[in-house]
């Protein structure tokens, strides 16, 4: 990895206390919904965006959500904490995702796809490691926005995306310009940030899961396949679908419920 993005990364401020009281909420078991939705009512933006989220058609939730306490009850304690810190993230960062060819809010509906696509295929799987990937998945791609910072320093932003629009393996191009895939620079993100060892890791792993130690490959290969439907490049593309349905099939997976899973998302998309 580039030292100048190591420095970057060192250099980045703190997450919001918005953020920190939503995680110290997360890891209390005591803790209730109505806490959590006290915890983000007074951060304006937070809420904008869980409410945007919570009335798309991704998840389907029929009548309009109105307030925090909707939402939150609706997306539960995993959920919430997803959107809120994956909206503060890309807000600290300052995103500029002109090298990939997509704008910022395009940038953030990706990652919402990826998490969606994530917890209506894994929850059929196993409920619990659906909300332990649910967060990994709507973050995965965040270290996308320092490498694009450091392309368009090194005033390499044109050769870039020409190189990534039609890639089917972008981590190999984002290594060809910074020495680091995606999953690399992101895990250390979090890493920078606090964040558990499980987490980073599986992240960390997510473009090279057969190289994930045992405990997380699993949770490494899972956030692989998402992202090989849903790249940033050409999202629920028809090579795109196929090349993570045989990730999928390659990896023991029942394949029939990752693709009811696309059915129902591509519906909506």
């Amino acid at each position: 990895m580039k030292s100048s993005i190591i420095d970057n990364i060192k250099a980045l401020p703190p997450l919001s206390s918005t953020i920190l009281k939503i995680n110290k909420i997360y890891a209390e078991e005591s803790s209730t919904l109505k806490d959590m939705a006290s915890a983000i009512e007074n951060d304006p933006m937070i809420i904008a965006n869980i409410l945007k989220i919570a009335n798309s058609p991704l998840y389907g939730f029929g009548s309009e959500i109105k307030n925090a306490s909707q939402a939150v009850s609706l997306f539960g304690m995993s959920m919430t904490r997803s959107i809120a810190i994956g909206n503060s993230i890309r807000k600290l960062l300052n995103v500029d995702m002109q090298p990939y060819r997509v704008t910022s809010d395009e940038f953030a509906h990706i990652s919402s796809l990826q998490a969606a696509l994530m917890l209506n295929w894994y929850k059929k799987i196993d409920k619990q490691k659906a909300e332990k990937l649910y967060l990994a998945a709507f973050l995965q791609e965040t270290g996308k926005i320092l490498i694009a910072s450091e392309v368009i320093q090194n005033d390499e932003a044109i050769r870039f995306a020409n190189e990534i629009e039609d890639s089917n393996n972008l981590a190999v191009v984002e290594k060809a310009y910074v020495n680091a895939s995606c999953g690399e620079v992101t895990a250390l993100v979090f890493k920078h940030w606090g964040f558990d060892n499980e987490f980073i890791e599986m992240i960390k792993y997510s473009d090279t899961p057969s190289s994930a130690p045992d405990e997380i490959r699993e949770f490494a290969t899972a956030l692989n396949i998402v992202k090989t439907i849903i790249p940033i490049n050409k999202p629920f593309s028809e090579m795109a679908i196929n090349f993570g349905l045989k990730k999928a099939l390659d990896a023991g997976y029942k394949v029939k419920l990752l693709e009811e899973s696309i059915d129902s998302m591509t519906q909506s998309f």
